[in-house]
C-alpha cells in the first residue's frame, strides 16, 4: 500500500524559508514521478514542482522557479521541497503526490497517490 506523508509546514515571515518533506513507502518508485502541489482556500489545487525518482529530472511552475528546489533521497525514500524567499501568496496546503512515468502532464488527475498535506502560512 503506497503511503505519502508530508511534514515540515508551519508559519513563517515573508522572506523566510521552510523545507517540506514527503516520506514515500509501499512500493519501488524508480519509474515514478513525485510532485508537490498546493491549494489555497477557494482556489484549485495547482502543480508546484516535480521530480523523476530515477534521474532527478525536475520541473517547476513559473511562480516558484528560482525560489523553490525539489530533491529526493534514495536512502531515506524522501522527497523534499526547499522553499526560500517565501511570499504571502505561497500560503497554502502543500501536498505530495506520485504518478508513474507512463503518464504525463501536471494535472492533478494524472497522479495516483496523495498525501494528507501540510499547511504553510507566510505572514507579511
Amino acid at each position: 500500500q503506497v503511503q505519502l506523508v508530508e511534514s515540515g509546514g508551519g508559519l513563517v515571515q515573508a522572506g523566510g524559508s521552510l523545507r517540506l518533506s514527503c516520506a514515500a513507502s509501499g512500493r519501488t518508485f524508480s519509474n515514478w514521478r513525485i510532485g508537490w502541489f498546493r491549494q489555497a482556500p477557494g482556489k484549485e489545487r495547482e502543480f508546484v514542482a516535480g521530480i523523476n525518482w530515477s534521474d532527478s529530472r525536475t520541473t517547476y511552475t513559473d511562480s516558484v522557479s528560482g525560489r523553490f528546489t525539489i530533491s529526493r533521497s534514495f536512502v531515506r525514500n524522501m522527497v523534499y521541497l526547499q522553499m526560500n524567499s517565501l511570499k504571502p501568496e505561497d500560503t497554502a496546503g502543500y501536498y505530495c503526490a506520485a504518478r508513474p512515468l507512463t503518464t504525463t502532464g501536471r494535472g492533478t488527475t494524472n497522479y495516483d497517490y496523495w498525501g494528507q498535506g501540510t499547511q504553510v502560512t507566510v505572514s507579511s
